[in-house]
């Protein structure tokens, strides 16, 4: 990181908030063997990236009930009761969103996220206030690590990519922000060492 720094810019599933689909079937599902089964061919992580790329869940309950119909009722569980399978904040993090806020450090954020479950999720989540615009997937049809999502969002935030700090858990999402010239950090060792690198900027 070398160029000044004057936004950040947050990824939020895994670094403002923990997600799991296992969280929500492990408390429907009590046998392990089956629940590893069940999501691992059923319910899985592949399945739902396609709502975060733009399907309407409704769309792929219907397809996985027609492929699983001994499943129905787990499988139609899985959208009024989507919210389990997120179990609170990543720890800090929640913090440092508060703390550039009190600086007034511009905020905003890129998000893999369907649009279903984004309409879910949003209201429960008041950290994202400080948030001056989200560029979310499912909405515009566009995932990461696509480098089109970047260079939309750049777009939109009215930002040179040099002059934001983009943080995401997944590697291919940093390094597709990064081609594009943004600033960068993995996340992947907790808040303490991105409260570091935020000072180091300068930002807090």
């Amino acid at each position: 990181m070398t160029a000044s720094v004057d936004a950040v810019v947050w990824d939020i599933g895994h670094v403002l908030v923990q997600w799991s689909i296992r969280g929500l079937y492990e408390k429907l599902i009590p046998a392990p063997t089956e629940l590893d089964w069940f999501l691992e061919n059923v319910v899985t992580v592949p399945w739902h990236f396609r709502h975060d790329a733009g399907e309407p869940l409704a769309d792929l309950i219907a397809e996985k009930v027609a492929d699983y119909p001994e499943y129905r009722a787990l499988i139609e569980a899985y959208s009024p009761r989507w919210l389990e399978t997120i179990p609170g904040p990543i720890p800090g993090t929640p913090a440092l969103v508060a703390a550039l806020a009190a600086r007034g450090v511009a905020q905003y954020a890129i998000t893999n996220f369907g649009a279903d479950t984004w309409a879910m999720f949003r209201p429960t989540f008041p950290v994202l206030a400080p948030m001056i615009d989200i560029v979310v997937s499912g909405v515009e049809r566009l995932t990461k690590p696509d480098p089109a999502i970047f260079q939309l969002a750049a777009q939109r935030f009215g930002r040179v990519p040099e002059r934001m700090l983009f943080i995401d858990d997944n590697p291919a999402n940093i390094a597709s922000a990064a081609a594009l010239g943004w600033q960068v950090h993995l996340f992947t060792r907790g808040a303490e060492a991105l409260e570091a690198d935020l000072q180091a900027l300068g930002l807090l």
